[in-house]
């Protein structure tokens, strides 16, 4: 298939395949994006009835961290593109399916391998391109752990190399803090990795997500690199709860943020929408983490820009053009599920709708626990200021409650 050329008809010989490998919230979007580009999409998860499960054309639940299984489904569906949108997946088993020609992994394989865990990333990050970071040392033991603990000092977080939203991830202050930390990172790891890694505190104004968008420049033909308005966020135990489109920054924190983000990215290679977080101080600027993928942080894009990144996302692997044009001040903010139960409802959703320049996005997940998060508030407005207040109005005006 020519990417970029030609776009078939869904469930017929001529159709476009795309298999999303992930289908939670930000799946359900990318899946929606692409049904509207006229691609037949199947969605894989590791629970049934997944968000992006109720809006594929088909849906498979399987453990993506079998390799096995993973290369059955693969050769079952046959998808030109597969697309993961999360960590637990077998990497080594995607990189075999790229090399022996059977599908396209978004962006590519070894991006998939390396941004899967934490250690590829920042020694890619800091020791093969030099890109400013927090200090660090990775750990296999609580003795190491002490060791790492050493060399950056406390505060420190340390977190499983393997996880994502927060799980498993602690601030340590002091020595008594040591072996709670090492227990709550076995037990948050993606997969069981039994690796941590502990970084040393930097002393930030602000945390931003540098949306960067690798895609066909359509007069050249060649792959560019595009960037969103800088999207400003605030995170509570690694996850994050708000965030806001375009944060204020100086011209060259701004031009630094973008370079860093150029040079992870081009080194990543592929093609698609990548998350790349970034710790801020004045024009200074860090390199924290990066997702090849689109953000959860990105949510707000829904509301601010002309195409979501979801859209950019769609369209960046399909070959397509993209326009990174921010729309409005925007915002986003959380809403957490509240109570452990399966199939919940939600009241207020009127209320929340009646906000000024208000929107919302309930998720369709089927279990509901207290602190995960079932939807999201957007907001537009003049200025971000009132645009997460007003998206902070309607978040809270959702109640989660027992259908029972």
């Amino acid at each position: 298939m020519q990417i970029g050329q030609r776009i078939g008809t869904p469930l017929s010989t001529s159709a476009t395949r795309v298999m999303l490998l992930g289908a939670g919230e930000l799946g359900k979007e990318v899946i929606i994006a692409l049904q509207r580009l006229g691609v037949e999409v199947i969605a894989v998860d590791r629970y049934p009835n997944a968000p992006g499960h109720q809006v594929a054309h088909r849906a498979h639940v399987i453990d993506m961290t079998d390799a096995k299984a993973l290369r059955a489904l693969v050769e079952e569906e046959q998808p030109h593109l597969i697309v993961p949108e999360i960590e637990a997946i077998a990497t080594d088993a995607l990189a075999a399916i790229e090399t022996e020609g059977v599908a396209e992994v978004i962006p590519t394989a070894r991006a998939t391998q390396l941004t899967m865990n934490r250690e590829g990333i920042r020694r890619l990050a800091a020791e093969e391109l030099g890109l400013p970071t927090s200090p660090y040392a990775f750990a296999d033991s609580v003795e190491e752990l002490k060791a790492g603990i050493a060399k950056v000092g406390y505060p420190c977080v340390v977190k499983p190399v393997m996880s994502s939203s927060g799980k498993g991830q602690s601030v340590l202050r002091s020595d008594a803090d040591i072996e709670p930390a090492w227990q709550y990172a076995m037990a948050g790891g993606r997969v069981n990795h039994g690796r941590v890694i502990v970084e040393g505190f930097i002393n930030f104004e602000y945390e931003i997500t540098q949306l960067t968008v690798r895609a066909i420049e359509p007069a050249t033909q060649q792959t560019a690199t595009y960037f969103c308005d800088p999207i400003g966020h605030v995170q509570v135990a690694g996850d994050y709860v708000e965030s806001w489109q375009p944060q204020p920054m100086s011209p060259r924190a701004l031009e630094q943020s973008r370079d860093i983000a150029d040079k992870v990215t081009t080194a990543l290679g592929g093609r698609g929408l990548f998350g790349v977080e970034l710790f801020v101080r004045g024009d200074d600027v860090w390199f924290s983490e990066v997702s090849p993928r689109p953000h959860d942080t990105g949510l707000v894009t829904l509301a601010s820009q002309r195409l979501s990144e979801f859209e950019l996302h769609a369209r960046a692997i399909l070959g397509l053009p993209v326009d990174t044009t921010l729309r409005t001040p925007g915002a986003s903010a959380v809403i957490y599920g509240g109570l452990d139960e399966t199939g919940i409802a939600f009241e207020g959703v009127a209320q929340a709708l009646a906000v000024p320049g208000a929107d919302l996005r309930l998720f369709g997940k089927p279990e509901s626990f207290v602190k995960r998060r079932m939807g999201v508030a957007l907001a537009t407005a003049g200025d971000i200021g009132e645009a997460l207040q007003r998206a902070k109005q309607a978040a809270a005006a959702v109640k989660p409650v027992s259908a029972k």
